[in-house]
């Protein structure tokens, strides 16, 4: 029983083996890893790579991060089952190529000359004609010659038959499509082995069987030991080489999902400057950096400049420029309070660092992290006051026509590209963690309307857009005219004074009655306008606090109109309470100036233009969530490059493979495989030809070549009207 398992497991074994190599040749089987690999590299190019975890989280949700990160969808390049498929896809190209080849090229020296006469009637392509006063042996010489001429490699076979000695003509042409074949599959595995090479493999291979882990806390890259570090004769790696500009580093981070690995260097690069060049629009046109190369083993420094496109190679490694950072610029920042009870303050830090702050008045711990600083911000401003004043019925198709041709990087929307200066980023983080990030300019920005503001930007989470407050420039050139407008609303006692001027100038005194009602519809519009609401319940006005928190702006004045008053007088009543609450704003305005002893302002155009954006500011600044704002007042930059540092030993494989690629298809496409045989029989009066010619593909070239190789061949050997040829 023993003997008869064992050897129906040795017959079971080659069957096996046979029919997993067949699977592995298949070229349904290659196609299908192709397809799995574009699928792969799609999601690669689609899903941002090597990003923080929390990232994916705030965008994705927890849900699909985690099934993003237990795919590695994460990291394609570098998964697993991702390097799987490539070397299964080399597998099976090789075993392809193992099997047909031998058979190609064996084609390639074989003419097939041993043909019988009686297949060449099986083709398509075939005529037979009489070669009169003509022998067999010097028909196959003449039809050798012309053939040889034409291109064609020629073999001519002599053959003895019962009717004398005939001779076979076997010719063929087009022999590089077979060559096509070879060199087109041989380029695919090429490029998968310099995609292996060049890939996450090696790196991947140290950390699983050599003991190398990823880092992942934080501190000076000199204390990180040894477990997260690849040494400097890792024979491929890709990773990124920050320096600031007076410093050196010889350190590269190579990301992983789940941490860094630092990899050394043969050299250390340090950053002399960085160079930034800007069109007259503003837009950078061209980033580079002056660096100096210092071996590490000779001490030689090598000067050096690296542009984008014009990498640096030094000692096997390229460098590339690959982005441009903050490499600890100072900024000087001016505490402005959005709310009573608080005092500006002035506060200094550094790009990257963060200081304590303490809430003025509830003692609440803040941290202030300066995240970023831009020097040069450019906006485009083509389309500021589109759409007012066009007829939209109006069509000019010309124009239409026009818009549309032309340059690639023509588009229809005007440009107007401005640089509206510096702008600092930073965070304001609580004492439970959460953070909110702000994006506010130091210059006052134009934004087609005429009057400028300064843009602060807030918002949640990293995944959504900026919301800007838009806070206008007061007469001085700074905010601090909507400052002190926004302190003192949230005071009552400035609003009473406020309103009381407001009565007086706008009614004559002889009427006190009618000052007195005015005095008391303005007094209830401020109150409303500032979010003077009881928390948790409603005024006398009806407007109740949303969840207790006080609600004001537009948005207050808005619901007290739809509580109060019938929808029939509404657009009325509107009107009236939005000029009274817009002349109390203005005494507001002007009661904040005399206190700060500045002088009223003028009843001009430039004056309302103020108001008008003021008012619109004061009603957003209601949803503003920080209580004090950051205004940037001087800054010293610091600039730093980040490289791109890669050992790519794989890149000349891969150059191969696509000029292999290019040559294997071209020669697949537009090189036809052909084979000619010409069988002369020997007749009474001379000798009888047949003709047969084979192709790889069937088309109209085809028929034209073997028209012109039947009258080449056999009809010019006719005597024209029965004479000698």
């Amino acid at each position: 029983m023993s003997d008869s398992s064992l050897g129906h497991g040795h017959a079971w074994r080659p069957h096996a083996t046979r029919s997993m190599t067949e699977l592995l040749a298949s070229m349904r089987f290659a196609i299908a890893l192709l397809t799995v690999i574009c699928i792969a590299s799609v999601i690669g190019t689609v899903l941002k790579q090597q990003e923080p975890v929390n990232n994916y989280v705030n965008q994705f949700g927890p849900f699909w991060a985690d099934l993003f990160l237990a795919l590695r969808l994460n990291a394609v390049y570098s998964a697993w089952w991702f390097l799987l498929i490539l070397g299964f896809l080399v597998v099976s190209t090789s075993l392809c190529i193992a099997r047909h080849a031998p058979k190609y090229l064996a084609d390639l020296r074989n003419y097939k000359e041993n043909i019988r006469e009686q297949s060449l009637q099986a083709f398509h392509h075939k005529a037979t004609a009489p070669l009169a006063g003509e022998t067999t042996e010097a028909a196959a010489q003449r039809i050798g010659k012309l053939l040889v001429s034409g291109g064609w490699k020629v073999r001519l076979q002599q053959r003895t038959t019962p009717a004398g000695d005939g001779w076979m003509v076997a010719a063929k042409a087009g022999a590089a499509n077979k060559l096509g074949y070879i060199a087109a599959h041989s380029a695919i595995v090429l490029v998968c082995l310099g995609g292996l090479l060049d890939g996450d493999l090696i790196v991947r291979a140290q950390m699983w069987f050599g003991g190398k882990t990823p880092y992942s806390g934080s501190g000076l890259v000199s204390e990180v030991k040894p477990e997260h570090r690849l040494s400097e004769r890792n024979p491929t790696f890709r990773g990124n080489l920050v320096v600031s500009e007076g410093a050196q580093s010889g350190t590269a981070i190579l990301s992983q999902s789940d941490g860094v690995l630092l990899q050394e260097l043969p050299f250390s690069v340090e950053l002399k400057k960085f160079v930034v060049e800007h069109y007259s629009t503003g837009m950078p046109k061209l980033f580079a950096s002056d660096i100096v190369i210092h071996d590490r083993i000779t001490g030689e420094a090598t000067p050096a400049r690296v542009e984008v496109n014009h990498p640096v190679s030094y000692g096997g490694v390229e460098i590339y420029q690959s982005s441009f950072d903050d490499g600890g610029s100072e900024v000087q920042l001016r505490a402005r309070p959005m709310v009573p009870g608080a005092e500006a303050f002035d506060v200094k830090g550094v790009i990257g660092g963060s200081t304590r702050l303490t809430r003025q008045g509830t003692g609440e711990a803040m941290t202030l992290e300066f995240t970023g600083l831009r020097v040069l911000n450019v906006e485009n401003f083509g389309d500021a006051g589109a759409g007012s004043g066009v007829d939209v019925r109006k069509v000019d198709l010309r124009e239409s026509i026009e818009s549309r041709l032309g340059a690639g990087n023509k588009t229809q929307a005007k440009r107007e590209l401005r640089n509206v200066g510096p702008s600092i980023s930073y965070k304001l983080r609580d004492a439970s963690g959460q953070a909110r990030e702000f994006n506010n300019f130091m210059l006052p920005v134009d934004t087609g309307d005429g009057q400028p503001v300064f843009l602060l930007g807030v918002r949640e989470t990293p995944s959504e857009p900026l919301r800007y407050l838009r806070v206008p420039v007061d007469a001085e050139g700074g905010m601090d005219g909507f400052l002190r407008m926004r302190l003192a609303l949230a005071d009552p006692r400035l609003r009473e004074l406020a309103v009381r001027r407001y009565a007086a100038q706008a009614v004559d005194g002889a009427r006190p009655e009618l000052a007195a009602q005015l005095a008391q519809s303005a007094g209830r519009a401020l109150a409303l306008f500032a979010g003077d609401v009881a928390p948790g319940g409603a005024d006398d006005d009806g407007v109740a606090g949303a969840r207790g928190r006080p609600r004001g702006g537009l948005q207050a004045i808005s619901d007290f109109m739809e509580a109060n008053v019938p929808e029939a007088e509404r657009a009325r009543a509107g009107e009236v309470l939005v000029r009274i609450l817009n002349g109390a704003l203005f005494e507001l305005a002007q009661l904040t100036r005399e206190r700060a002893g500045l002088a009223p302002l003028p009843p001009d155009a430039k004056t309302q233009a103020f108001m008008t954006q003021a008012v619109l500011s004061l009603s957003d600044a209601q949803a503003y969530p920080a209580p004090l704002v950051f205004e940037l007042r001087d800054f010293k930059q610091v600039q730093a490059s980040v490289f791109q540092v890669a050992r790519a030993p794989g890149k000349n494989v891969v150059y191969l493979g696509c000029a292999l690629l290019i040559l294997g298809v071209f020669a697949l496409l537009y090189v036809r495989d052909r084979r000619l045989w010409v069988w002369l029989a020997p007749e009474a009066d001379g000798a009888r030809a047949t003709m047969a010619l084979s192709a790889n593909r069937r088309t109209l070239d085809t028929d034209r070549e073997f028209a012109q190789l039947r009258t080449q061949l056999l009809e010019t050997a006719q005597p024209p009207h029965g004479g000698t040829p």
